[in-house]
């Protein structure tokens, strides 16, 4: 909804991160975001931000970090030129036709993203499917919730979550799995915090290999194995049934198959269960009666599950405790699949998997088809099999996909075996990315270029992980000429049918994304997700709704009735084998790298990185591993190392973490080849996919970790717009084998830092280009430099203040030089800083991002006496979003 006051106008809309699907109310004076505040009104997070969600409204009003015209190149050696939209629309039409035509409608793939609004990714799927004739569309959703999609329909007959955010003030315990719901779902972990405040006697499991700030709520923390969950629960199923904990009238009355899995359960007894695990057998009994025994069962989990080759079988296993013993369809009980992106629901729904069709319909029914095409008035869909992601990727690299349309997601950064994917898009023909944001790696590769619109200059609808229907509201226009994602496809889709289909021209040409909805909303009537009762206008009058809708009410909780969506109505128990990872560790590669999320970021930065202040918790890439690796490995923390396996191999510092379990290694999944140089992490991950769902492993690659010996090394920090800065340094950066180039925040100004190193000095040229591309104009500049040795130092200053440096050869001055630009004190001689005679004061990471409060505060307040209350009432950490608050109480427990 709007309100308007003066010149100031607010929008009811929603947070365009995770899945929780947070209200945010923006408030705009028609051409800039002036603030962003939760919505108290909206049942998903009643008033409650997260540093990203507070942050949102930094990440707009940057022309240099959008797209603003569309761009094209004719062939891939020439550089790519700025055209109108009907050059650019005739353009992708034309390559689709001529690609349809030549080579046949799979020929061509659509990649899309699950932070598309549900009108956008109905428009690509009803394109792709109702015209182009081709099951090639999926989702970046592939690699997220694809094996949480696969275990619900396996098990309990549909794609739907059972579970409600509500069930959280319910439960009596809750087991989180392979989910970092602190860092990844912050609200979510406000809200279990307060139930566990509420209920001291509810009982947190939460398994995890690393000891994450969830884990810091657990009452019984599982430091498992990395891909050891299916062996987990199958142990903890055993306990359940020998000791008589299972619920034998619910299995009998509304379930099939567990007689078939009890046989498979009986080799997973307590012990051999926790052996493979790595925990203690004690453990896994104690997590097993907790669950069994508590009045109301609620688990949740995500990426932990799901990254992994047998993840359908991991979320299976899960769900089977739930079906076991009852906990299921009752207030605080159910299976709770936490989705990442925002719409990841919404796509689902629509059928923007190759594996789904809309309204929960499936490709492979000829019935399912039918039904569709009769919706869409065409004459039929395709029955070719859809390319999931990963196939997609290697029949681009094969020569198969001839033009490949990418949306809103970044695959040159996101996807596994980034070797692979590169070469892919160098092969395809016509390469469309349809984006908003300069910074991704994806652009390079591009032969059309189509500037999108985004937060907040969108309407439509998503679907957050509850199964809550909210409206995304335009709160600004478009920058430039950035368009709408829906009504782009729509332009097309008219163009391409005019050249093939004229007579399926009638299933486009839509007014605007309430009449896309209401199409969208017809396609579920009679489905298990029925919404088709749903409107703008009603869900305008009434807030966002939780479908299934009927009978003019939402439904919170699925299941309660004991009646599944399967054929029999009977849930299923599966028959679900222990199978390990795909990338087995080894002599050669004998460290289990796992992945995951900080706190303050959002998948490839693309947006998050618009806000360096959100950089200040952890500003660089680094690989985190147990100090008694580190030891066996003789490194030290910070040392450069050399991270590689039989794909690939990247640098970067090491750090100890005994949060980690010996022998598992971290890296934040966001780091990609913007920041790193080269191809960014994924580079390591393997494309092995699970068989049902085809999910890759992201979760879980085995490498190896030596040394760098890159002795030489250069550091330079400059205030002044960082993503413009760095396209800068592009060219130099590709001649490092690390070239680290991140958004920093500096005395609450944007800087760029930049780390380089190298087993070599590199020539004086280069070291002039290093000290002049970035020299700010109108500086002075402070030197001390020895070419011949490779060695530059270089203060740049204005009226005495400093603006940045760059110090190559020696770096000893890094720390004192960073902390004086960060608002710390002058040097008292430049010179003796630069040349290692004197030392200054270490920069203070910041712990609290939402009151910009520094590790050195939060240490001096505890040192004085204050405990977490007193932290939060002195230096006001924690009063925010709340997500620094487990680090805070760690500190305080030291």
């Amino acid at each position: 909804m709007t309100e308007t006051t003066g010149h100031h106008h607010t929008v009811s809309s929603i947070c365009c991160y995770c899945g929780t699907g947070c209200g945010v109310e923006i408030t705009t004076d028609g051409s800039r975001v002036l603030a962003v505040t939760g919505d108290g009104a909206h049942p998903a997070n009643f008033g409650r931000l997260c540093s990203k969600g507070r942050t949102l409204g930094d990440t707009t009003g940057r022309p240099s970090a959008r797209l603003l015209r569309p761009t094209l190149r004719l062939s891939k050696d020439e550089p790519a030129q700025e055209v109108g939209w009907d050059s650019a629309l005739d353009a992708v039409s034309g390559k689709l036709a001529d690609a349809i035509r030549q080579h046949g409608p799979d020929s061509v793939g659509f990649y899309l993203s699950g932070q598309l609004l549900t009108e956008d990714y109905y428009l690509f799927n009803k394109l792709a499917r109702g015209l182009v004739g081709t099951n090639n569309v999926d989702t970046n959703s592939r690699l997220c919730m694809s094996s949480a999609v696969t275990g619900y329909k396996l098990t309990l007959g549909a794609d739907a979550p059972p579970a409600c955010y509500d069930d959280f003030d319910h439960a009596e315990c809750v087991l989180i799995a392979g989910s970092n719901m602190a860092f990844a779902h912050p609200v979510l972990f406000r809200r279990l915090e307060d139930a566990k405040a509420a209920n001291p006697a509810m009982k947190i499991i939460v398994v995890d290999p690393r000891r994450t700030d969830t884990a810091s709520i657990a009452d019984l923390y599982l430091p498992v194995l990395p891909g050891t969950d299916v062996a987990l629960f199958h142990g903890m199923l055993n306990v359940m049934i020998w000791e008589e904990l299972i619920d034998r009238d619910y299995i009998a009355q509304h379930t099939e198959g567990f007689a078939v899995l009890k046989r498979q359960l009986q080799e997973f007894t307590p012990r051999a269960a926790a052996e493979l695990c790595g925990i203690s057998e004690q453990d896994l009994v104690t997590a097993a009666r907790w669950f069994a025994k508590s009045a109301a069962t609620l688990s949740c989990y995500t990426m932990g599950l799901n990254q992994y080759s047998n993840g359908s079988d991991k979320n299976a296993a899960l769900i089977h405790l739930h079906l076991a013993t009852g906990h299921i369809g009752r207030p605080g009980c159910g299976p709770f699949s936490l989705t990442g992106q925002p719409n990841a629901m919404g796509g689902r729904e629509v059928g923007g998997l190759a594996t789904a069709l809309p309204g929960h319909r499936e490709p492979g029914n000829a019935a399912h088809r039918a039904e569709v095409a009769a919706l869409w008035g065409v004459p039929a869909l395709p029955a070719t099999p859809g390319l999931a992601a990963v196939e997609l990727f290697e029949a681009a690299a094969a020569g198969k996909i001839k033009v490949l349309w990418i949306v809103c997601t970044n695959p040159a950064q996101s996807m596994p075996e980034q070797a692979l994917v590169r070469a892919a898009l160098e092969k395809v023909d016509c390469v469309i990315v349809q984006e908003a944001f300069s910074s991704s790696e994806t652009l390079a590769y591009a032969d059309i270029v189509l500037p999108a619109a985004t937060w907040p200059e969108k309407d439509g609808t998503v679907t957050n992980s509850e199964r809550r229907i909210s409206r995304v509201r335009a709160a600004l226009p478009a920058p430039g000429q950035a368009r709408e994602d829906w009504r782009i496809a729509d332009d097309v889709a008219q163009r391409l049918a005019a050249s093939l289909a004229p007579e399926r021209l009638p299933a486009f040409g839509f007014v605007d994304a309430a009449a896309v909805f209401a199409e969208h909303a017809t396609t579920t009537a009679g489905r298990d997700l029925d919404y088709s009762a749903l409107s703008y206008a009603l869900l305008d009058e009434r807030g966002p709704q939780q479908w299934p809708f009927r009978d003019g009410h939402g439904t919170a909780r699925l299941y309660g009735d004991g009646v599944f969506a399967t054929a029999s109505g009977r849930a299923q128990f599966v028959d679900v084998a222990w199978r390990t990872v795909s990338d087995k560790v080894s002599a050669h590669f004998p460290l289990r790298l796992t992945t995951g999320r900080l706190r303050d970021h959002w998948h490839t930065m693309s947006r998050t990185a618009l806000v360096p202040a959100l950089t200040r918790h952890v500003e660089e890439p680094q690989l985190a591993m147990h100090p008694r690796d580190l030891q066996r490995q003789r490194l030290n923390s910070g040392d450069l190392v050399k991270m590689r396996n039989k794909r690939g191999a990247i640098y970067l510092p090491v750090v100890a973490d005994d949060s980690l379990r010996p022998g598992v290694a971290f890296i934040a999944m966001h780091w990609g080849g913007a920041a790193l140089g080269g191809q960014g992490i994924n580079a390591l991950t393997t494309r092995v996919s699970d068989p049902l769902s085809r999910q890759p492993e992201l979760k879980h690659a085995a490498v190896a970790v030596e040394p760098a010996r890159l002795p030489w090394r250069a550091t330079l920090l400059l205030k002044g717009d960082a993503l413009a800065a760095r396209a800068r340094l592009d060219a130099l950066r590709a001649l490092f084998p690390y070239a680290v180039a991140v958004p920093v925040m500096l005395g609450g100004v944007e800087a760029l830092r930049l780390r380089l190193a190298a087993a070599t000095a590199p020539d004086a040229a280069v070291l002039q280009q290093l000290a002049s591309v970035l020299e700010p104009a109108g500086s002075l500049s402070a030197a001390l430099d020895d070419p011949a040795r490779g060695i530059l130092r270089r203060v740049w200053l204005q009226s005495k203040q400093p603006l940045g440096f760059v110090l190559a050869g020696d770096v000893r001055a890094d720390e004192a030089l960073s902390s004086w630009l960060d608002g710390g004190a002058a040097p008292d001689s430049l010179s003796a800083l630069l040349t290692g005679q004197a030392r200054g004061a270490a920069r203070s990471r910041v712990v609290c991002s939402c009151e910009g409060v520094r590790e050195d505060a939060i240490c001096a307040g505890i040192a004085r006496g204050l405990d977490v209350d007193g932290l939060k009432r002195e230096l006001r950490c924690g009063t925010g979003c709340g997500s620094c608050v487990p680090e805070l109480v760690r500190m305080v427990a030291v």
